[in-house]
């Protein structure tokens, strides 16, 4: 199968092999699934049955990030470029992580970020991942390291940068 993931105008675009099968209004929330056949395939395959030679790599994704204290249950030391923590938009009702998406975070100058800062930065996320119904602006989500939750996140924009 053939994946193609555009963002045009502030709007998300899904295609399989062609077809148009989600689409999402980034600056509003709402989206559509056109083909819930293809749309059950896409949630429920492993990335590697894909093709996703059309797509770009990452998603970048600005973000207001805020660090958690240690008195918060935060970390102790600092962040910096490239940073991996588990990215968590859902949790089951048992508290459990529905999935953690795969990212890293670039603080551009700054280089890095302290516990109990907020600071707006830039996250990248894997589009070999099925993140696009959490991408939307005003969506949090939450950093974990194992169980610790460590910080949130915002979305300020969403990009999915053309390759050059």
């Amino acid at each position: 199968m053939i994946i193609k993931k555009e963002i045009i105008d502030h709007e998300f675009y899904l295609w399989f092999n062609g077809k148009l099968v989600f689409k999402k209004w980034l600056d509003q929330g709402s989206s559509k699934v056109f083909d819930y056949h293809a749309w059950g395939k896409y949630t429920e395959y492993s990335i590697t049955d894909f093709d996703l030679e059309e797509t770009p790599p990452l998603y970048h994704v600005e973000c207001k990030l805020t660090l958690y204290t240690e008195e918060e249950g935060g970390r102790v030391s600092a962040i910096r470029n490239g940073y991996r923590p588990n990215n968590v938009f859902e949790y089951e009702s048992d508290g459990n992580f529905k999935y953690a998406f795969v990212g890293d975070f670039q603080f551009g100058e700054n280089n890095l970020i302290e516990p109990g800062k907020t600071q707006n930065v830039l996250a990248r996320f894997l589009t070999s991942q099925p993140i696009e119904q959490y991408l939307h602006i005003g969506q949090k989500w939450w950093l974990h390291e194992d169980i610790n939750k460590i910080g949130e996140a915002e979305v300020i924009k969403v990009e999915l940068p053309k390759e050059k």
